[in-house]
């Protein structure tokens, strides 16, 4: 008998689910074997512990030896094969980042930055209110706080948002790869020149962090500080989208989060486990032969990482599917990651994400959405997914 492997991405419902298809291969086996969207063979692991495992297992990287044999994801410039680089020194390399990142993302930047970050959504709520019901959530909410905040974390001109907003969605297509690359390049070339200024005229901020390595690194740096502007605010703003109308969709919790803010760190756990605006997986590659779950991940092997799929095994959360906020193990999801790759980025998150459900149920306590959770589009055209428009009513 003929098996037919299935091929990435899988068909979902709605912005609030993820495609079926993952918990059906997840019950015959945790890890199988697929073609990613560019026809390429690749290995899917959708349970939970091994996709734990795997993320700090060592012998998986972002690089590849053979960069040209290597297995694609997806036409993405940025998730879509594996990253340059050597797997000798990738480590190495990686270690180097993390410690020159390590002083803006610290607890006591976090805890100056909360503050702030509270100002900047109270603005955008001034403006959500000031445009009358209904309006956009996202344009008035969801897009400019990230970007406000990832611009005064890295240290890059507000007034240049137009510019590498551009870039960045651009970056992030899936339908072009070429004009991806072009969009890629540009926003490299632009942290760049950011990266040299920074050498002259420091602040407290991470490109300033990174230009103080030497111009040596610049390049490098340049490409991690673009990686950070993408992630620091396309993942956030498809959350913050994601993540109200899934509460959204749940009233009583809306209106206990009006009435509790100490509710709301629990609340974004759960919904950073539940709320996956789009993407297949992250993409890895086998440096060594790798045993697990009864499979043999052979080197130089495409690995496909599937934290949404990872976040609802029911080996791992109690009823996974049901939205609920009290659940003790909610922070044991993968969102971030895992292991020595945790996301550096993750502490930003929450303050941002714990800032926005904090206010926005306490000043719209009757905030509903303006159009049925199944008219909502996702962008399949983009890697982080995400909407275009979030309409809401109050």
């Amino acid at each position: 008998m003929t098996t037919t492997i299935p091929q990435l991405p899988f068909a979902r419902p709605g912005v609030l689910d993820i495609a079926p298809l993952y918990a059906e291969l997840r019950e015959r086996t945790p890890i199988c074997a697929v073609r990613t969207a560019t026809g390429d063979p690749a290995w899917l692991v959708t349970g939970h512990a091994e996709c734990r495992t795997l993320f700090a297992d060592p012998r998986l990287g972002r690089s590849h030896p053979h960069p040209e044999r290597a297995s694609r994801v997806s036409g993405s410039a940025i998730l879509g094969g594996p990253m340059m680089g050597d797997p000798e020194t990738e480590r190495e390399q990686h270690a180097l980042m993390r410690r020159l990142l390590a002083p803006a993302f610290s607890a006591r930047r976090m805890l100056r930055l909360r503050e702030h970050v509270d100002e900047l959504v109270g603005r955008a709520l001034d403006a959500l209110q000031a445009a009358g019901s209904p309006a956009d959530l996202h344009e008035h909410l969801a897009l400019p706080v990230p970007i406000l905040v990832i611009c005064e974390l890295l240290g890059v001109p507000y007034e240049d948002r137009s510019r590498f907003r551009a870039w960045s969605e651009g970056a992030g297509r899936l339908d072009d790869r070429e004009a991806a690359q072009q969009s890629l390049q540009a926003l490299v070339g632009y942290v760049h020149g950011l990266v040299a200024r920074k050498r002259e005229e420091p602040g407290e901020d991470v490109l300033s962090d990174l230009a103080a390595s030497g111009p040596e690194h610049d390049w490098q740096s340049a490409a991690l500080a673009a990686a950070l502007l993408f992630a620091g605010h396309e993942t956030t703003v498809t959350r913050i989208d994601v993540g109200t109308a899934l509460l959204l969709q749940h009233p009583g919790h809306w209106a206990a989060l009006a009435a509790d803010p100490s509710l709301v760190p629990d609340t974004v756990e759960e919904i950073l486990r539940l709320a996956a605006p789009g993407g297949s997986g992250l993409p890895r590659y086998a440096h060594a032969d790798v045993e697990i779950g009864g499979v043999t991940i052979r080197t130089g092997d495409c690995v496909v990482l599937a934290p949404a799929a990872a976040n609802r095994d029911p080996d791992a959360f109690a009823e996974p599917e049901r939205f609920d906020p009290g659940r003790a193990d909610a922070r044991s999801h993968l969102s971030f990651g895992h292991g020595p790759r945790y996301c550096i980025g993750a502490s930003l998150a929450r303050v941002e994400l714990q800032a926005v459900f904090t206010a926005l149920p306490a000043r719209f306590p009757g905030l509903r959405l303006d159009r049925p959770v199944e008219a909502l589009p996702l962008r399949a055209d983009l890697l982080t997914g995400g909407l275009d428009a979030l309409p809401v009513a109050w």
